[in-house]
């Protein structure tokens, strides 16, 4: 029988700071998911993280994404829920397509745009809303508070709205998202209110993460469905192990491009190589936030404060939460402020991870020429994963099997296209009627006692 999975904080091992007590203990899955980050500000992580096979992987291509789905989700919660509730979750949440596309060669764009809000975050909140509403105590009401840069916002909306027992408050950027996706989160309604927040995407992050930590709010039963909660990064595991299945033979080393903010979709990336898949390396490239490259160029880590804004404005992001987690996976300690405890083994980092920052002007020229040379549509955060990528292949040679991470529709950014390209993008059938709808954001500084005394108005416990 397999090792149960207890999950530990990030945060374990701190000592000597004001104000923090080193949480020691463990949780259930269950217990992760509903409490969002650990009593000391921590991030939750899986202990033993759990293996699968290579035959098992392989047993998956030509098979839809839902096998793909239940291999991983399995191995994480098998002895807390029963199989065929799992797989009536994943039947529920993955019931639209998960295209391949061959850019040149081997060299393929996986699309993850094709879900209700046309963003990769469909991949993780709808799966994530279904265990919520598994696991949540029905006596109890649930409260998420979730930052967004862009498209986590609209797609845990989507995925939360008109679940019984759960409210959800999404907090974002006034002025540094895209008018589709403002318009995608301030019309959600019924149990889903956006909050405008004068600031940017690490004010609204930070504000969520006071609250957590804030005893006033320990009756109301918050949970967080940003990245920082494990229950988004294990869906995300399953498209790498998904793309490995249909274009790789057993056994073969891939590289995985996955263009990065927050860090939640690469480390659904780590996760996936360490629990079996032949990942020969995990390109991470950023926009012009370029924190992590400087890190990993130079031994030092110094945040961006305040975020750059750029073009893939959902990487705004000048200190990533799942930094946190990479770091504990490589034997250091970084906490939610940016201070540095423990350095990781930065030269294991650097064997299996390769960061560039990605200027505008070149997320421009690809975005130009990936439609000019292969016929293929990139928007702006795709293409930062494509021309990272490249820079990869630049430098340490090709490699046979390479897979970029498309993360959102290029509809939700028509002007950049139009400008570019000189066509208007075709919407997808989920975002055909979303200049119609209406609807407005609640608007806050970024400030946490206008947020505090925000919440304590409208929170419910039941």
């Amino acid at each position: 029988m397999s090792q149960r999975i207890q999950y530990y904080s990030t945060n374990r091992n701190l000592a000597g700071i004001p104000g923090l007590i080193p949480w020691k203990k463990s949780v259930s899955f269950r217990e992760a998911l509903l409490h969002g980050q650990a009593p000391d500000e921590g991030l939750f992580m899986p202990d033993p993280i759990p293996v699968i096979t290579i035959e098992s992987i392989m047993a998956l291509k030509g098979k839809p994404y839902t096998r793909a789905a239940m291999l991983v989700a399995t191995a994480f919660l098998a002895d807390e829920i029963h199989n065929e509730v799992l797989e009536k979750i994943i039947a529920e949440s993955y019931n639209y397509q998960v295209p391949i596309e061959k850019m040149i060669d081997r060299k393929y764009i996986m699309r993850l745009d094709q879900g209700p809000t046309a963003s990769f975050k469909d991949f993780a909140a709808r799966m994530m809303a279904r265990l919520m509403s598994y696991f949540r105590d029905p006596g109890k009401r649930l409260n998420v508070l979730v930052a967004t840069s862009g498209d986590t916002g609209s797609a845990v909306g989507d995925a939360f709205k008109g679940v019984a027992g759960i409210d959800v408050y999404i907090l974002y950027p006034k002025g540094e998202v895209s008018g589709r996706q403002k318009k995608q989160l301030d019309t959600i309604g019924e149990n889903v209110q956006a909050v405008s927040v004068l600031g940017k995407f690490d004010d609204c992050q930070n504000l969520v993460k006071q609250a957590f930590s804030d005893p006033s709010f320990a009756a109301f039963n918050l949970t967080s469905a940003n990245s920082i909660n494990f229950g988004r990064i294990l869906p995300q595991i399953i498209y790498y192990v998904y793309a490995y299945a249909q274009l790789a033979a057993s056994g073969e080393e891939i590289v995985f491009s996955v263009p990065s903010g927050n860090f939640g979709d690469a480390l659904g990336c780590e996760y996936a190589r360490r629990m079996g898949i032949p990942v020969k390396r995990l390109v991470m490239p950023t926009n012009e936030n370029d924190e992590f490259p400087r890190f990993l160029e130079t031994g030092v880590y110094e945040k961006i404060s305040p975020s750059r804004a750029c073009l893939s404005s959902a990487m705004n992001v000048g200190h990533p939460s799942n930094l946190a987690r990479f770091f504990d996976l490589y034997g250091g300690t970084v906490d939610r402020g940016g201070a540095v405890h423990r350095y990781p083994d930065i030269n294991d980092m650097r064997r299996w991870i390769f960061s560039t920052s990605i200027t505008d002007e070149e997320t421009r020229k690809t975005i130009r020429r990936a439609y000019d040379q292969y016929g293929i549509l990139l928007e702006p955060h795709g293409a930062v994963g494509w021309r990272g990528l490249e820079a990869y292949l630049e430098r340490y040679g090709d490699f046979p099997l390479c897979v970029s991470i498309e993360t959102a529709h290029p509809a939700k950014f028509p002007d950049e296209i139009k400008d570019l390209l000189g066509i208007n993008p075709e919407l997808p059938d989920s975002m055909k009627d979303i200049d119609q709808k209406k609807g407005a954001s609640f608007e806050l500084p970024s400030s946490y006692e206008e947020f505090k005394n925000y919440l304590q108005t409208r929170l419910k416990v039941r």
